[in-house]
C-alpha cells in the first residue's frame, strides 16, 4: 500500500482509506471488527470517522472496542460540528463546544489522542479564527495532532488559511469533500485552493454510491439492499441519464485495457492532484481487498485525458 504524505503536512497516510460512517448504524460491533481488521491487515492506515456516525457516538464507540494496541498502528480521524443532539446545543465550531465534542470522541474512541480532528460543515454562527484558536490548544495540549475540514466551500478553506497564516495559529492540513468521476464540482474551486495552499484532498464517495463499482447496467435491475437504491436520495441524485452515459463509456474504456470500472474509480482518484488518501466504506472484508488491489493501475497521461474526454463527452 502506497503512504503519502497528508498535503504538505508530515502526517502520512495510505492511498486507500477506511470510511467508518456504516459501523454502529449498517454494522453490529463484530461486522465491524472484521472490517476494520481486513483494513488494517491490506495497509491501510487511515480510518476516518465522525462523531456523528452510527446514530451519533455508534461509529466512534464501535471503533473504541475494536481497535485495541492497534490504535497505534493507525492515523485515527474524526468529526465534529455536526447536530449531536435536537436542543441545538451540541452542534457547530465555537470553543465552548469544540472542548466538550473532543473530551466526549476520545471517551468513546478510548485513545488519548486523535491524529486528525476535522470541522465536519461550516458553521455560520462562529468566526473561523474562534474556531482554529480552539483547535491549536487540543493541539498544543496533546489531545489532537492535526486539523482539517470536510464540506467548506473553496472561499472559506482560503478564508481560513488565511486566518491561520495572519493570525498565527495551526492552519488546515487537509480538506475533505465529495469527488468521484460523476461528481467533479471541486475541480471548478476547492482542487485549486487545495493546491496552492499545501492541503491534502480526502475524496468521499469516490464510487458514487455504489455506481461505480460495475455492478449496476442501465435498464437492469438493481439488487434489494443497495445503497443507492435504498435511499430515494441517493437515487435521484446519481441513477441520471447523463452518468449512466459516462459509466458505459468508462465500463468500455477500462475493460479494453484489462481492468475493472472499480479499478478505474480509485485509480483515477489517486492520480488526481493533490488527493492524498480516497476514503471509501464497507460492509464486508472482501470489499476491504477489492478496494485496495484496485488503486494498482498506474494511468498515463493519454489514459487520463481520454476519461476526461469521456466524461464531457456525455454531459
Amino acid at each position: 500500500m502506497e503512504i503519502r504524505n497528508l498535503g504538505t503536512s508530515g502526517l502520512r497516510v495510505s492511498v486507500v482509506g477506511l470510511g467508518c460512517n456504516n459501523f454502529g448504524r449498517r454494522l453490529d460491533l463484530e461486522a465491524s471488527r472484521a472490517v476494520v481488521d481486513a483494513a488494517i491487515d491490506n495497509g491501510i492506515t487511515l480510518l476516518d470517522t465522525a462523531d456523528i456516525y452510527g446514530g451519533r457516538g455508534g461509529s466512534e464507540t464501535c471503533l473504541g472496542e475494536i481497535l485495541g494496541p492497534r490504535r497505534k498502528d493507525i492515523v485515527l480521524a474524526t468529526k465534529f460540528g455536526m447536530a449531536m443532539d435536537d436542543d441545538d446545543i451540541k452542534i457547530g465550531a465555537a470553543r465552548r463546544y469544540i472542548i466538550s465534542a473532543v473530551e466526549d470522541s476520545l471517551t468513546r474512541l478510548k485513545t488519548d489522542w486523535i491524529d486528525l480532528y476535522q470541522l465536519h460543515r461550516p458553521d455560520p454562527r462562529t468566526p473561523i479564527e474562534e474556531t482554529l484558536r480552539a483547535l491549536e490548544d487540543l493541539v498544543r495540549q496533546g489531545k489532537v495532532r492535526y486539523i482539517g475540514c470536510s464540506n467548506l466551500p473553496a472561499w472559506q478553506v482560503v478564508e481560513a488559511h488565511w486566518t491561520a497564516m495572519t493570525a498565527g495559529a495551526y492552519p488546515f492540513v487537509s480538506c475533505q469533500d465529495e469527488y468521484s468521476l460523476v461528481v467533479r464540482d471541486v475541480e471548478q474551486e476547492l482542487i485549486p485552493a487545495a493546491q496552492q495552499y499545501g492541503l491534502g484532498l480526502l475524496p468521499y464517495f469516490p464510487l458514487a454510491c455504489g455506481l461505480l463499482t460495475g455492478k449496476y447496467k442501465h435498464g437492469e435491475t438493481l439488487p434489494d439492499g443497495a445503497r443507492i437504491t435504498k435511499e430515494q436520495r441517493h437515487a435521484d441524485r446519481y441513477l441520471t441519464e447523463r452518468n449512466w452515459r459516462i459509466v458505459e463509456g468508462l465500463r468500455t474504456f477500462a475493460e479494453g485495457r484489462g481492468h475493472t470500472l472499480l479499478e478505474l474509480a480509485f485509480s483515477w482518484l489517486a492520480n488526481r492532484d493533490p488527493v492524498t488518501s480516497v476514503i471509501a466504506g464497507a460492509t464486508r472484508p472482501e470489499q476491504i481487498r477489492q478496494n485496495v488491489a484496485a488503486v494498482n493501475w498506474a494511468m498515463t497521461d493519454d489514459d487520463m485525458d481520454a476519461i476526461d474526454r469521456i466524461c464531457d463527452s456525455t454531459g
